[in-house]
């Protein structure tokens, strides 16, 4: 990670960082819980505003594309440099990336309908897939958006006709606690 890395990241040349950040690793964490908890934020808020589990999934897609679209330098550090945290800020960002999950989690085991750990699964998916933008992003970003949009719908979707979808309609989902056992966050 280069202190210009994490510039081109928070949007401002890497030298300017150092008259508000001791450390790389000091803008490092800043970067990486405040980035983790706009998306908590984020997707809290699209669930709280939807009518309906079917509208809290698009309007959380469209939230994570448009991040992804948006702060793929952000993806690209996340990916590269989030081991180079102390271990509590670490455990922090995966705090706040574990809730997003379950935020999402939540919502795939009422629309797909499936259990728990396979909410968990397509939620990765789907984040491995959009998150795949700093490599994917060959379009213009209208179709980028969609192609990513009906892809991870799609994919969440898909996730009620695998070996872990419940009993259709009928299927329970998980609790909190079932949905992230083991599991890590998202990259964000």
């Amino acid at each position: 990670m280069s202190v210009d890395d994490l510039g081109a990241a928070a949007g401002v040349s890497g030298p300017a960082l150092y008259r508000h950040f001791r450390s790389k690793e000091a803008i490092l964490s800043e970067l990486l819980v405040e980035v983790s908890q706009r998306l908590l934020d984020g997707g809290r808020t699209r669930v709280a505003g939807a009518s309906d589990p079917d509208a809290a999934l698009r309007s959380l897609v469209a939230w994570h594309v448009e991040f992804a679209l948006d702060n793929a330098d952000v993806i690209s550090v996340q990916t590269r440099d989030l081991a180079s945290l102390g271990s509590a800020e670490r455990r922090q960002v995966r705090a706040l990336q574990q809730r997003y999950v379950e935020v999402w989690a939540g919502v795939v085991a009422r629309v797909a309908p499936c259990d728990g750990g396979t909410a968990v699964a397509a939620t990765h998916a789907a984040f491995g897939l959009v998150n795949s933008t700093p490599h994917s992003a060959r379009l213009a970003r209208p179709e980028m958006a969609a192609l990513l949009q009906a892809m991870a719908l799609g994919a969440v979707r898909a996730a009620g006709q695998g070996a872990g979808a419940g009993a259709g309609a009928g299927a329970q989902p998980a609790g909190p606690a079932a949905l992230t056992r083991g599991r890590s966050g998202p990259a964000a």
